[in-house]
């Protein structure tokens, strides 16, 4: 039965989204299906996008605010590198006075071993009149006040050494800590900027594919609405087709009943691969039919078969006859050539 059909078909533009609506039938998707299918994808991407792209945006808020922190610990940074610097100058100085505080303090007792006995009383005593004691005991108190003074300058000095040494070193550590922390957090949050703009650039991507799909589908679609349009025409300007001498096929008797018309008719399996003339694929559901009887586009119910569409014709196809599409030859075979009820919806 393949070997005498010549496909010279017309198909409607609707009859790959019937094929879709056909319940519990394996169809192969048509245009129009596959349209439908791409569109869904392309709106699950644009959503999908839209999201990725307000990940990016709360990422963008983030890593400005983190810069911003690590620019502020930087710059505190900096300014405790420049009190380093004015600290060192303060050490150094603090070291000057504790050198010229020893040196004078060494120069004092220096006098006081050059002038021997330093009690008072052996000082007035030893002195050769009022005014040598007092010059004498005058010059011990101010050898005394004078190195009192250089020994607090020098405790002073030392402490203030030991400050400022480990106010620095606590402020330098949590400085360091800081920066490093931020440093760390601008990384993390640069890099998963970096992927989401690699996966927004990957979906905007998919998209272009998807839609530039969609315009193939849908310029192949049109090219099938017309040639069907041309070919149901020249189908319906011809006539009705005269009865072939000796064709079993049934003359045509149908009924009007709650769920459609009915009509019996003898059916056909096939199994060919390929397109229809229009260039829409073949797949389960496709019934070639006398569009004088059955015209194209119409949608059926084939006990044994399943919904079925009106969807091609051939040349050996006259009055109420049908053809199946199966799968494979085997299933094909299987049917064989069987008088069936349809119901035409």
């Amino acid at each position: 039965m393949s070997a005498r059909r010549t496909r010279s078909a017309a198909l409607l533009a609707g009859v790959c989204a019937a094929l879709l609506l056909a319940a519990g039938s394996p169809a192969a998707a048509g245009p129009g299906s596959r349209v439908g299918s791409l569109r869904a994808q392309q709106d699950a991407l644009a959503g999908r996008l839209h999201s990725a792209t307000l990940d990016l945006y709360a990422l963008d808020s983030h890593l400005a605010a983190a810069r911003a922190t690590l620019v502020g610990l930087r710059a505190k940074a900096a300014q405790l590198h420049a009190q380093q610097l004015e600290l060192a100058q303060q050490i150094g100085a603090a070291q000057r006075t504790l050198v010229i505080s020893q040196r004078h303090l060494g120069d004092n007792l220096r006098t006081l071993y050059e002038q021997g006995d330093t009690d008072p009383l052996a000082v007035i005593l030893g002195a050769e009149s009022l005014n040598d004691a007092v010059s004498t005991l005058d010059g011990l108190k101010s050898v005394s006040d004078q190195s009192s003074r250089f020994v607090v300058a020098s405790a002073l000095a030392r402490h203030r050494l030991q400050t400022l040494r480990a106010a620095l070193s606590s402020r330098r550590a949590r400085i360091a800590s800081a920066v490093h922390a931020a440093a760390a957090t601008t990384r993390t949050l640069a890099s998963a900027r970096a992927d989401r703009l690699s996966f927004i650039s990957g979906l905007r991507a998919q998209q272009q594919l998807k839609a530039s799909a969609i315009q193939q589908l849908e310029a192949t679609a049109q090219r099938a609405q017309v040639k069907s349009q041309t070919l149901t025409a020249a189908v319906a300007a011809s006539g009705p087709v005269p009865a072939v001498v000796g064709d079993p096929s049934p003359a045509p008797a149908s009924s009007v009943g709650t769920g459609g018309r009915t009509l019996v008719v003898s059916s056909t399996g096939y199994s060919l691969p390929g397109h229809t003339a229009t260039g829409l694929p073949v797949g389960f559901g496709i019934v070639a039919v006398d569009p004088t009887v059955i015209p194209l586009g119409t949608r059926m119910t084939i006990p044994g078969y399943g919904e079925g569409v009106a969807a091609d014709v051939g040349s050996g196809i006259r009055g109420a006859t049908i053809d199946l599409w199966f799968p494979t030859l085997a299933q094909a075979l299987a049917w064989g050539r069987r008088t069936v009820t349809i119901t035409l919806h």
